[in-house]
């Protein structure tokens, strides 16, 4: 795979040449030091990219090339992550890993044992820097496809209207709480075959309330244990994605 990678939204699907952003250029150009000549991968985050040669260096306004364009396979499955918002930087750095692993979509959820209260202005602000946070994950690990951030949901609301996935599942510290393994087993057992779109929710510091668990089993979620120990949220992400990802591949 080329060194460079740079985000884009050209007006065509085929393009000859293509003007990245003062962003894209300064982070290229600046950062990454590319000189006129090197392989650039320009990508739009919905799976097409262009292969290109670096035609001018401006750090405003790079031009790249285009000597063709592709589309990347996408995943054959599709994982949604129900995040409830944990304190401090912890969010951006699960929107990293979940960038990485393959995640769909991203829904922030704001669950009775949420610390962090947002408005809309510190909404946007957070969702910027959150969709900030998965694009330069995308660049470093080479994912063509963006995941989308939804708009902050409260938690109860999310699961009662939460639709059209194979899989519902929860992270639970509760007992009963089955194993990943044992939860997809079931699963193909009664369907056939493996899901094709799951939803896995995370709760914050402290998990999810009783109230909410209830709630989530009454929705149609399976309560799917982490192991023994008590994980910290973001932790708890990165650690069931991980799982999920690695059992549908291997389906």
């Amino acid at each position: 795979m080329p060194d460079y990678r740079s985000y884009c939204a050209p007006a065509t699907w085929d393009p000859k040449e293509i003007t990245l952003t003062s962003d894209e250029s300064h982070h290229l150009v600046g950062v990454n030091r590319a000189r006129i000549g090197d392989t650039v991968v320009a990508f739009d985050g919905q799976g097409t990219e262009w292969i290109c040669t670096l035609k001018s260096d401006r750090r405003q306004a790079a031009v790249l090339e285009v000597r063709f364009a592709q589309k990347a396979k996408p995943l054959p499955y599709e994982i949604t992550l129900g995040q409830a918002l944990p304190k401090g930087p912890s969010m951006e750095a699960i929107v990293r890993k979940a960038t990485e692993i393959g995640v769909a979509r991203i829904v922030p959820l704001e669950s009775e044992r949420t610390q962090v209260k947002l408005d809309e202005e510190r909404q946007d602000r957070k969702t910027g820097k959150w969709e900030v946070a998965a694009l330069e994950a995308a660049k470093q690990c080479g994912n063509a496809w963006l995941p989308e951030i939804q708009p902050l949901e409260r938690a109860s609301v999310f699961m009662e209207q939460a639709k059209g996935y194979d899989l519902k599942l929860i992270a639970s510290l509760q007992p009963g709480a089955k194993s990943l393994k044992t939860v997809l087993a079931a699963y193909r057992v009664a369907q056939g075959h493996s899901p094709k779109r799951v939803l896995w929710m995370i709760g914050p510091e402290g998990d999810f309330t009783p109230a909410e668990m209830s709630l989530s089993q009454s929705s149609g979620f399976e309560p799917v244990t982490l192991g023994p120990l008590v994980l910290r949220c973001e932790t708890a992400a990165v650690y069931a994605l991980s799982i999920l990802s690695y059992e549908l591949q291997n389906a």
